[in-house]
């Protein structure tokens, strides 16, 4: 059960509850929303900055589910890990791509762009002190000053949205690998996941 409650729907904010079909989405969003919901201007403020930010990113969209699902995996968010964004599965993310995650510098099917970019996001989300000249090096590379920068901020957004969602212990609806917490897991073990819109 989530640490915090989940706000019924009836009782949401109206401004809130306008922007959402009551039974749309999975049962994990939907309680991952509820939760929200308990600060409906962080909710949208929230679900504002990422409609805009992935809406008109020039990343790749499988890109950035490959970041998301790599970090997801260093914070140890359930949630995260179980999770496939619809947009990303359209843009040719597959199981295989996710179980390349495991190690993705040794992973032939992830390109050298995408390589740099998880490395940039382990990096980013094990020892932030340790990016250096050498990592915007490598990234220019392969991306445009403005990609950099989308990388960077989704980067930090997947990293701290993901340890809070990791906080709340959302984990009755995952697949079963992801319910257990008595050792570290990856978004690899499962080829159960819940897709999601976005």
């Amino acid at each position: 059960m989530s640490r915090v409650a989940e706000l019924p729907f009836n009782e949401w904010d109206a401004d809130l509850r306008s922007l959402v079909h009551e039974d749309s989405g999975s049962p994990l969003e939907k309680k991952a929303r509820g939760v929200l919901a308990n600060a409906p201007h962080i909710a949208m403020a929230n679900a504002a900055f990422l409609g805009t930010a992935l809406q008109r990113c020039k990343l790749p969209r499988r890109l950035i589910e490959l970041v998301r699902l790599r970090i997801a995996f260093h914070n140890q968010c359930r949630s995260c890990m179980a999770m496939r964004f619809q947009s990303a599965v359209e843009d040719g993310l597959t199981q295989d791509l996710v179980c390349s995650l495991e190690k993705p510098m040794e992973a032939p099917n992830l390109t050298k762009a995408e390589k740099a970019a998880l490395e940039y996001a382990d990096v980013f989300a094990t020892n932030h002190f340790a990016i250096n000249d050498e990592t915007f090096r490598k990234l220019r590379q392969f991306f445009t000053e403005g990609q950099i920068v989308e990388l960077g901020v989704l980067t930090g957004y997947f990293v701290g949205f993901g340890r809070f969602l990791a906080s709340l212990d959302i984990v009755e609806e995952l697949p079963e690998v992801y319910q257990d917490k008595s050792r570290k897991v990856g978004p690899w073990e499962s080829a159960e996941s819940v897709v999601v819109r976005g």
